[in-house]
């Protein structure tokens, strides 16, 4: 069976990093450092099982990718984790 596919996406490239060395041995992992970028990589086959979306983000932040994610067909029913490096209440 094929390892399943996740999706980081950050503009930290610590966190990508970090995230990308915890999930490799079980996952498939693709990493993108914009929103542009992931709604590329989202889009291409094969499409992940799972996108770990940062929220801030320059330029495009991970509630427009997200916006972006569920108008598209093909990519509006893969599974999306927000995640924010925020300590604040």
């Amino acid at each position: 069976m094929p390892q399943p596919t996740i999706l980081i996406v950050d503009d930290n490239p610590e966190n990508l990093t970090l995230l990308g060395e915890l999930l490799r041995d079980r996952y498939k992992v693709r990493a993108a450092n914009s929103g542009p970028r992931a709604l590329q990589l989202a889009g291409q086959a094969p499409l992940p099982d799972l996108i770990l979306l940062d929220v801030m983000m320059p330029g495009m932040d991970g509630y427009e990718v997200l916006k972006h994610l569920r108008i598209n067909p093909d990519t509006r029913r893969i599974p999306v984790v927000l995640l924010t490096a925020l300590a604040d209440l």
